[in-house]
């Protein structure tokens, strides 16, 4: 077990859907939990696919119809520091990455960025959530999360059928 409580991020490309959803769930379970999106503005489904409804990340929730947090951020202007961040697409897992590469590097800790592609619908979304909470449940039970982490990932993997991309960035 870690001796202390994990910092998680979960980070889809709007900061609505998925990584909203792992994030009400992960709260709910006591999970120290931020979520974010990494696109450049909120985009929601609209009238077409080709015409989504588009919100700039400072328009809060009310606005939008959601209650979790006051609004969505957005992953590349956030300063605090996670354990792990779960990414619900490999785009999105690019862009965190590329992010923290390009972020000065100042303490070396490690961050270990796992991607869940999680399909952007209520039921993808719900069931993503279940995998990534697995995995944060899975977490509290290693005595090294360097080590142990691939061993989790790949057990989850057997289970569920899904593969995960997994790298190691630091602060």
């Amino acid at each position: 077990m870690p001796s202390f409580p994990l910092r998680l991020a979960v980070v889809c490309m709007s900061n609505m859907n998925r990584s909203m959803e792992a994030h009400s769930i992960l709260r709910k379970k006591g999970f120290s939990v931020r979520s974010f999106g990494a696109g450049s503005c909120v985009k929601l489904p609209g009238p077409t696919p080709t015409l989504p409804v588009v919100y700039d990340f400072s328009t809060t929730y009310k606005q939008i119809n959601e209650r979790i947090k006051p609004r969505p951020e957005r992953f590349q202007e956030c300063s605090d520091r996670f354990d792990v961040i779960f990414t619900c697409e490999e785009s999105v897992y690019d862009r965190v990455v590329a992010d923290l590469c390009a972020r000065e590097q100042e303490t070396l800790q490690p961050v270990h960025v796992v991607n869940v592609d999680v399909k952007d619908t209520l039921r993808g979304a719900a069931l993503g959530a279940v995998i990534i909470c697995e995995l944060c449940q899975g977490l509290q039970d290693v005595e090294d999360l360097e080590g142990d982490l691939d061993k989790l990932l790949l057990a989850v993997e057997k289970k569920t059928g899904k593969s995960f991309l997994h790298t190691v960035c630091f602060y």
